[in-house]
């Protein structure tokens, strides 16, 4: 399954602006008046890796396949949108199967761009919008309380009931479902997968600045850096509206625009390494005259399972992995010449998937 990101945050602070932006898509209306976004965006991109490029320069395949990321743009939030205020939070469930959030605030001003609150304010801004994501959870959690309670005696529903009780209780103190305590009960965890509680998500804050402000911190993004601290998540800083002028340019163009505005690399790349990093995630290759592909496991990932990740059959009859690290494959020219060196190693069920490893797997039918 690839990496889903769900993009939040209040109306006309760039959402949808950003959200054509890191996607290439024009599907996403952008204009200056709340909830222009109405029905959610969804687009699948490529994760660049100009790792994974040039081990394809070097085997030469018939297809290189870059690692995915799915987008989810859905309509701006309002405080009281739990309530039923501007479009409400009807479409938080097109996000409950997101792996992290991408919490968009506006950290700009600009008179010609309405804010809904009057002022630019971007601490009250994540107030509101985290606020919504937490009343949401309490009436999923409210729900599925109700339901445990109405099974009368099941003594592992009761005990079930109990969990979610005390979630609710964490809930309502106003803390979010991550901060909470683990009961260690697995019937809770696989109920808490399921249920997809907004708050229990990685957060990457992403400050929408003008251009003036790329490169450097304004006052607005200084005070989200310092939320973004306390809640130690990620904070990718873009200017939606330099995002938009990159797409169609050149390799060299776009270089040549970033590093006018002092930056190094493109809003995509900035999010997808703040997402990888916040869900401990990375990547192994394979590359064959037929393909050279990236592959996305979670850090700690053992190679039967990371086989499993290219087909089940994979993992239930593996035999072992060959692997040689990507420096080596690099510095030496190919899997041959790794081979002849000694330094493809044949490595057994409790071997762990290292960022970058270039893997084949031998597995029994």
């Amino acid at each position: 399954m690839p990496l889903s990101i769900g993009i939040v945050g209040l109306p006309n602070v760039g959402k949808s602006t950003l959200f054509n932006a890191l996607t290439q898509a024009r599907n996403a209306e952008a204009a200056n008046y709340p909830f222009c976004t109405i029905e959610p965006n969804k687009a699948t991109v490529s994760v660049p890796d100009e790792r994974l490029d040039a081990l394809a320069a070097l085997v030469r395949p018939q297809k290189i396949t870059h690692a995915v990321v799915d987008f989810i743009d859905i309509a701006g939030l309002v405080r009281g949108a739990s309530k039923g205020e501007g479009l409400g939070n009807q479409f938080l469930a097109n996000i409950r199967e997101c792996a992290a959030i991408l919490e968009v605030v506006r950290c700009f001003e600009d008179d010609n761009i309405a804010h809904v609150e009057g002022k630019v304010d971007p601490l009250r801004d994540v107030d509101s919008v985290e606020t919504e994501l937490l009343l949401a959870d309490i009436q999923n959690v409210e729900k599925r309380l109700e339901r445990a309670r109405k099974v009368k005696g099941d003594k592992a529903m009761a005990a079930l009931a109990g969990e979610w009780e005390k979630l609710l209780a964490h809930l309502d103190a106003g803390n979010p479902a991550a901060s909470a305590p683990d009961s260690g009960s697995e019937a809770l965890r696989q109920s808490l997968r399921e249920a997809g509680l907004l708050t229990a998500k990685k957060i990457i804050y992403c400050a929408n600045v003008d251009e003036a402000s790329l490169g450097r911190d304004n006052a607005h993004v200084r005070a989200l850096r310092a939320q973004a601290g306390k809640r130690a998540a990620p904070l990718v800083t873009v200017c939606a509206k330099i995002e938009e002028e990159l797409q169609g340019l050149p390799l060299e163009e776009r270089a040549e625009l970033l590093s006018s505005y002092g930056i190094a690399s493109a809003g995509l790349e900035q999010v997808i390494r703040a997402g990888y990093a916040a869900l401990g995630l990375i990547s192994f290759f394979t590359a064959g005259p037929k393909e050279a592909r990236a592959w996305t496991v979670p850090q700690g990932c053992k190679a039967p399972q990371g086989a499993g990740v290219i087909h089940s059959d994979f993992e239930y009859g593996f035999i072992r992995a060959e692997i040689i690290a990507y420096a080596d494959y690099m510095r030496l020219g190919s899997e041959a010449a790794a081979r002849s060196a000694g330094l493809l190693r044949a490595e057994g069920r409790e071997y762990v998937l290292k960022d970058a490893d270039v893997a084949h797997f031998l597995f029994n039918v």
